[in-house]
């Protein structure tokens, strides 16, 4: 598949998994009532992965996550030749999709950018007030696991055909552990799209996401490379 088919596939992909998952954050979380909570964005996030996985897979591996590239690359199942192009796709498709979610959630009554717009953050910035510390520990473990997860489901020897699944799952499992900590991030690209619309402290904060997740990523794939022995996607 030509490299420019699969940069636009992460540009989609990447840009469901933002405005599918922030937009349940930002749109349908706090509804009075009838809000869907932490555990309704958690299985957001989870779906646009499984979703897309099924959808996009066979065409960029969908990836959507510059840490998943990267991890994948450390594993010896990516080429490093291909990071920067995936991960410049990635990025764009994040900031389109909180480009469309500010345009749509900005015409309600009382919107506000400063409730979060579903950046990542610590310390006053955390949802339950963790320190910079508890992210940056959070973001690098929540990311090792969920690229050991990547790494082992896509393994050729498991179970064909229920990888999407598998992500999907450990992705809404990873939300749940992770929101009250960073808002959870695990992935540079979504963290960097709603962070430009918010400016200020998420721009200031925002190389932790970057930082955190891609150490993580590198490091599962190291680890499984080791585990798994010679398994291939």
């Amino acid at each position: 598949m030509p490299l420019v088919n699969r940069m636009a596939a992460e540009c989609i992909g990447t840009f469901w998994l933002v405005f599918a998952g922030c937009g349940s954050a930002v749109l349908a979380a706090g509804v009075p009532g009838v809000g869907i909570g932490w555990l309704g964005v958690s299985f957001a996030f989870g779906l646009t992965v499984l979703t897309m996985a099924f959808a996009i897979g066979h065409i960029s591996g969908c990836h959507l996550n510059p840490a998943v590239s990267v991890g994948l690359w450390a594993g010896g199942r990516f080429p490093a030749s291909e990071i920067a192009p995936y991960t410049a796709a990635q990025v764009v498709g994040a900031v389109l999709a909180s480009a469309v979610l500010y345009a749509i959630a900005s015409g309600a009554a009382g919107f506000d950018l400063a409730a979060g717009f579903a950046a990542n953050g610590y310390g006053a910035h955390s949802p339950g007030g963790y320190s910079l510390t508890s992210g940056l520990i959070a973001e690098i473990v929540l990311t090792f696991m969920f690229l050991i997860i990547i790494l082992g489901a896509t393994d050729e020897r498991a179970p064909a055909g229920l990888a999407p699944v598998a992500i999907g799952l450990g992705l809404t499992l990873i939300h749940l552990v992770g929101i009250p900590v960073t808002n959870t991030s695990v992935n540079p690209a979504r963290s960097t799209g709603p962070a430009l619309f918010v400016g200020g402290w998420a721009l200031s904060q925002l190389w932790l996401f970057w930082v955190a997740p891609i150490l993580g990523g590198a490091a599962a794939g190291i680890a499984y490379r080791w585990l798994g022995g010679r398994g291939k996607s």
